[in-house]
């Protein structure tokens, strides 16, 4: 949508105002639709020619370049360097670890013709690139003097998704993922388990997002791996969205690939490595928990912007002088600030303020100047407080903090709501079809029990959580039989 200059009626303006919100379909009517209304209008992405796959505008990549940034910064605290593979992966290579190339074959984009010629052996769009990393690391690692190794890129990769949706599943879409080598199977396991809770404390403490930790069933891992954890977040429908993953791969990929070291008592040893990725589905997130009928709400340390500032009558002598001030002492605050100065009309620049999320927006009008105050609204409550045009760049930063707490409080107040025990298969039924959320049952580790779960009810499990060892029953909640493993179960994106 391009939004038109307003050169109407008060009776015209107020119309047009409210029809951008009305462009947005309630997300209680249907989510589907209100999600894709979010993020077409607020103008995060644009629909491709290429099917399957979207056009990231610069407000949705602004969000992105800020998640990177952060994750970026935390990666190096962990002395985490960045390096850059080919997209493309040679047959011969992708086959080297049986059962990694068996769960990704379903989803590869192959490429066999270069120019005009046909390729001698044809290459694989990267979906993942464990293989390219250890076909490096093989010849990088010699001596245990080597290790540990601590890469990370940042790329994109394809998946041939049948059914795609924007950020949450794409053909193409943009990431992280590092793979670490290690001379031993308890450095691999720390590292596995510190990118865990370093993803789970960004999603928490940067996007306001409440997610479980846990460990992925047999069923769920990824493919080669030894051991998956995860942190699941719970999306406003109910549905489980997975959020990062962290893998332990043992030494399987080692062994294939023949990564091998010498180690202090000069013996040969084989290395073991990890890998873990965070996507642009983490977007889809921010949208899916935060977002109202009104569009989008960003936390305040993702948003690009933080603040907007709206003149009212800015066509009046002193106003956009005293609005550029306010800006300019924002910014100097060190508050991401833009200021709305197009001749659209101020209802209309709230309503796009509201659609694109922006956490605080600071009106200023003829009379506010005479009494030196201006009007600050929160997006995330829409609560309207008069302040000091003095003291705005003072408060406002402890302002912005103050929301993002009240978002993530009021966020994992609601995902706990949203946590129901299942007893037995009857009443795991019953929550699926009627309360939406995560369910919480005990699990004989029978993979038997997990397909048929799904199959009956669409459920999967999402996690086995680190921070709930609570024995809610002495049975499997699908077959009655003994359990001891408390599973979060869930409908997931």
């Amino acid at each position: 949508m391009s939004f038109t200059q307003l050169n109407t009626n008060k009776g015209e303006i107020m119309a047009k105002d409210k029809k951008l919100v009305e462009q947005i379909t309630s997300m209680d009517e249907d989510f589907a639709k209100w999600y894709t209304d979010v993020v077409v209008k607020a103008e995060l992405i644009a629909y491709s020619s290429v099917k399957g796959c979207m056009i990231i505008k610069p407000a949705g990549y602004a969000i992105w370049e800020n998640i990177q940034a952060e994750l970026d910064k935390r990666f190096k605290e962990t002395g985490v360097e960045n390096v850059y593979m080919p997209m493309f992966i040679p047959e011969s290579l992708l086959q080297r670890e049986k059962d990694h190339v068996e769960g990704f074959a379903p989803e590869v984009a192959w490429v066999t013709q270069g120019g005009l010629n046909p390729l001698q052996e044809k290459m694989c769009v990267r979906p993942t690139s464990e293989t390219l990393f250890c076909d490096f690391y093989k010849d990088e690692v010699q001596s245990y003097r080597d290790l540990p190794k601590c890469y990370n890129q940042w790329c994109s990769v394809v998946r041939w998704e049948k059914e795609t949706r924007p950020f949450l599943r794409s053909r193409e879409f943009l990431w992280q993922e590092g793979h670490t080598v290690h001379a031993t199977a308890e450095d691999a396991e720390e590292r596995t388990i510190q990118m865990l809770n370093l993803y789970a404390d960004f999603c928490e403490e940067f996007l306001a997002i409440p997610v479980v930790r846990g460990q992925k069933t047999e069923k769920e891992k990824f493919a080669g791996a030894e051991n998956t954890y995860t942190i699941e977040a719970l999306m406003h429908d109910g549905k489980a969205l997975q959020s990062g993953t962290s893998h332990n791969f043992g030494n399987g990929f080692a062994k294939a690939f023949g990564i091998q070291y010498t180690d202090k008592e000069n013996k040969l040893q084989y290395a073991y490595q990890t890998s873990w990725g965070m996507t642009t589905r983490l977007i889809g997130a921010i949208i899916m928990v935060h977002g109202d009928n009104s569009g989008l709400v960003l936390p305040p340390r993702v948003a690009p912007t933080q603040v907007m500032v709206i003149p009212i009558q800015q066509f009046k002598d002193g106003v956009l002088d005293k609005a550029n001030e306010i800006k300019d002492a924002l910014k100097k605050a060190g508050v991401r600030v833009k200021l709305d100065d197009s001749e659209k009309s101020p209802g209309f620049k709230f309503s796009e303020q509201e659609m694109r999320g922006i956490p605080l927006r600071v009106e200023v009008g003829p009379k506010d100047i005479e009494n030196g105050t201006c009007v600050v609204v929160r997006r995330d409550t829409s609560e309207k407080i008069t302040m000091s045009i003095d003291e705005l760049a003072d408060k406002l930063p402890g302002l912005l903090e103050t929301i993002q707490s009240d978002m993530f409080n009021r966020q994992k107040e609601r995902r706990d709501s949203k946590i129901y025990d299942a007893h037995n298969y009857d009443e795991f039924k019953d929550i699926v079809e009627n309360k939406p959320g995560f369910i919480r049952g005990m699990w004989c580790e029978d993979k038997e029990c997990e397909v048929k779960i799904k199959e009956d009810t669409s459920a999967t499990s999402r996690c086995m959580p680190f921070n709930d060892k609570e024995q809610i029953s002495d049975v499997c909640v699908c077959c009655g039989k003994p359990a001891k493993k408390l599973v979060y179960w869930g409908k997931a994106y």
